[in-house]
């Protein structure tokens, strides 16, 4: 389910927007004198200091979401925005948080998942634990547009391999839509016992967890020592009849489950399935989970992979690790990926610790039996300043064939529309922003626009809502819009796409702005 949070804010000066097409203001007693909804300020300086708070609980008061700081305030380097002008109040009511929070419900992930050991206490799953989160580029020697580039570009491969796959209409349900070395974010786990580092690739966008094993025929080359089966003393093969093993649809089945994943591309895992004892977090806070199954990799074929040993599913099969572990919750809080902060994924009561989900506005997940695995939004239309975008909603509903809808995923770093909804967004963007469209031919975004050498502190750009069923989800500014002073240019965070639209990490980075996924295996 999703919710979000917004301060209060201020009226600006009036102006007039020009409507696109047959448009529809959001408010019906708007006339040629409203006043653009900018976007409101944001404090760096807090947004940095917040991110450990994040990380420890989500305490996070974020008083500067309040009411407008200080405009001798910047941003973080990586976003580097100038100051922004304070958004007009919105035309109709929006729940207020001192932060923006994604919740999600999954229903119907399968009933007999869990393969926890009886003896393992379920009440220290229940009060929930803690894993750090490292950006794939994070502490390497990377520009600000660098950074954003090499996100931009590993989500347009991710992209085209998600499409492509959507509208296949025979296609092998072992198969991953994405190519393993797409992922943004690595936690860092440990496996067998004693344990040994496990840096996986976290991934909502499958559901296998593997890692390279001993004695590996074929392996790319990664950080730490390949794990060996023999020398861990919790490693246990998977039976032939076991849900486990039935999940991989194994081609041989003798003395044990061999299994074989494809991803969007030529990389693939070939090996046995297994269990062993996976270990979240560091001590004393240390959580070590007996019999999880995964991939025990023999073979396996990959590029990008040189800072992991494997993945970490965390889709919405059976093989992932929500379901394998049982809980009804989980969640991860995404810090600026040019700030070498440690971001968090969060399990058990840890992970709404601060909020009563019984009073958070919630929009239903979609169910795409081509591609099980993801979590499908339910977007319905979206919001450029006060101006609702005419766009028709069935653009962003899932078709019979699997293809089009939206999907959250972890391993796409900007937001990307469906194309004719993208081409009326950027419209309304260069609309309604009061700045020169530039050349953007070199930054890997659509659309940037010229930042003013003098007064920059008062360029104002206008708010974005995206309208989901139950709720309506208003973007922070640094995370739709990102600039670089040296180059001139402030550019949209956002490009378009054949069908399926994706909700990336960009836009739901930073410490306001968390995502819970809440997992009934029982529904």
């Amino acid at each position: 389910m999703l919710h979000v949070g917004l301060p209060p804010l201020t009226p600006l000066h009036a102006s007039t927007p020009r409507q696109l097409g047959h448009s529809s203001s959001l408010s019906q007693s708007s006339s040629s004198a409203s006043p653009l909804p900018y976007s409101s300020t944001v404090n760096a300086a807090n947004v940095t200091s917040r991110v450990s708070d994040c990380y420890n609980g989500f305490s996070l008061p974020l008083p500067y979401l309040h009411k407008p700081p200080s405009p001798s305030l910047t941003l973080p380097p990586f976003i580097s925005l100038p100051t922004i002008a304070p958004m007009a109040p919105p035309p109709y009511p929006l729940p207020s948080l001192p932060f923006l929070l994604l919740i999600l419900t999954v229903l119907g992930l399968p009933r007999s998942s869990s393969t926890l050991m009886p003896g393992f206490r379920r009440q220290q799953l229940e009060t929930g634990f803690q894993v750090g989160l490292r950006h794939i580029d994070a502490g390497r020697n990377f520009t600000k547009l660098q950074l954003i580039q090499r996100g931009i570009n590993r989500g347009r491969q991710r992209l085209q391999r998600m499409s492509g796959m959507a509208t296949t209409a025979e296609r092998n349900d072992f198969q991953a839509p994405v190519h393993v070395g797409d992922g943004e974010f690595v936690v860092n786990l440990m496996i067998g016992t004693p344990p040994v580092p496990f840096p996986a690739i976290m991934d909502t966008g499958s559901d296998l967890i593997w890692t390279q094993c001993n004695p590996c025929k074929l392996c790319f080359q990664q950080s730490t020592p390949v794990f060996n089966p023999k020398r861990s003393s919790t490693f246990s093969n998977i039976s032939c009849s076991s849900k486990l093993c039935k999940g991989v649809k194994p081609s041989k089945c003798d003395k044990s489950c061999e299994y074989r994943y494809t991803y969007g591309d030529e990389s693939s895992t070939e090996g046995f399935m297994a269990m062993d004892t996976i270990t979240f977090g560091e001590s004393p806070k240390r959580v070590s989970i007996p019999r999880i199954g995964f991939g025990c990799g023999l073979n396996n074929r990959a590029t990008g992979m040189d800072q992991t040993a494997g993945l970490l599913g965390l889709g919405r099969g059976v093989l992932s690790l929500v379901s394998q572990l049982g809980t009804q919750k989980f969640s991860y809080c995404l810090t600026s990926i040019h700030e070498n902060k440690t971001s968090s994924l969060l399990f058990g009561s840890l992970a709404y610790s601060n909020f009563n989900p019984g009073k958070i506005p919630r929009t239903p997940l979609i169910q795409n039996p081509l591609l099980p695995s993801y979590y499908y939004l339910s977007l319905k239309g979206i919001t450029v300043g006060y101006t609702l975008l005419p766009i028709p909603e069935f653009v962003f509903q899932l078709g019979k064939d699997g293809s089009g809808g939206m999907i959250l995923d972890s391993g796409t770093t900007i937001t990307y529309l469906q194309e004719d909804a993208f081409d009326v967004l950027k419209n309304a963007f260069i609309s309604q922003t009061e700045l020169q469209v530039a050349n953007s031919s070199t930054t890997g975004l659509d659309l940037c626009f010229h930042l003013p050498v003098k007064n920059a502190a008062e360029v104002k750009v206008p708010k974005l809502i995206f309208h989901f069923k139950g709720l309506d989800l208003a973007l922070p500014v640094e995370n739709y819009m990102v600039s670089d002073p040296e180059m001139g240019l402030i550019c949209l965070a956002i490009d378009a796409t054949g069908s399926l639209s994706i909700l990336g990490t960009f836009s739901s980075r930073t410490c306001w702005s968390s995502m819970i996924l809440r997992s009934r295996l029982y529904p």
